[in-house]
């Protein structure tokens, strides 16, 4: 699937909108009147104080929610895979047959192994191909995860805090393998997370979100390359120190 990039006086042009979003909970306003704007082909990580939203936000973009009010712009004719906190494998699959399983039965069966075998390259399984997720680390399982949302034939793939929970060094190894599949494969990447290092880590736009009723407080794009970025450096820890004051709590998140 071929996917293009646009640019206006080198602005990024947010080509999928949400706009005048409303929806309430237990008479509780969550949004009110609320837009935002994503880019394609763009890795869009979002952070909010717990309860503000930012998962009904994906079940809203991904169908799994009916907002009360407002429209969505652009994502008609999108197709939508998700990742969650918990990698929800097929148990009675291998990984091989867990990454197939969303391959379309259109396709021929060499070519659609030729797709498993891509993504289980780029996950780095290949020794495990013929394991089952019971015999798998949380880590390969969440690798796994990942795998199957790029093999999917998805032009948006949303993400719920998949890295909540995890060692530090388990969070990094997956981050920078998911760095790299997105690479290879660039897709519109929603992300929402709690942690300020993952999103510094991995996303090419930051936005934080107020408590509820929600609104943006801020929004940043993250120059340094995906690819080669250390939470170490000068440049991100500036730039955590910044977010950190937005989000008013500097000991929430380490």
């Amino acid at each position: 699937m071929e996917r293009t990039k646009t640019y206006c006086l080198e602005i990024l042009i947010m080509s999928l909108e949400i706009k005048g979003l409303y929806k309430d909970f237990d008479e509780i306003s969550l949004f009110s009147d609320f837009s935002i704007g994503f880019p394609e082909e763009t890795i869009t990580c979002i952070l909010g104080p717990s309860g503000c939203g930012k998962t009904t936000l994906l079940n809203i973009i991904g169908k799994i929610l009916i907002p009360d009010s407002g429209r969505l712009i652009g994502f008609d004719g999108k197709v939508i895979s998700y990742i969650f906190q918990d990698p929800r494998l097929l148990p009675w699959k291998t990984v091989e047959d867990n990454i197939g399983f969303v391959i379309s039965n259109d396709i021929t069966a060499s070519e659609r192994q030729k797709i498993v075998t891509r993504f289980i390259r780029l996950v780095e399984l290949e020794a495990f191909t013929g394991y089952y997720p019971s015999k798998l680390s949380g880590g390969m399982r969440q690798r796994v995860s990942i795998a199957r949302a790029f093999a999917y034939p998805s032009d948006i793939i949303l993400m719920d805090e998949p890295l909540k929970g995890l060692d530090i060094k388990l969070k990094l190894n997956l981050i920078q393998t998911f760095s790299q599949i997105w690479q290879a494969d660039k897709r519109t990447v929603i992300f929402v997370t709690h942690d300020v290092d993952e999103a510094l880590l991995l996303g090419n736009e930051i936005v934080v979100l107020s408590q509820a009723p929600v609104k943006i407080l801020t929004r940043k794009k993250v120059e340094a390359p995906v690819t080669d970025r250390s939470i170490d450096s000068d440049y991100l820890k500036e730039f955590k120190k910044g977010l950190l004051e937005i989000l008013g709590n500097k000991s929430a998140i380490s």
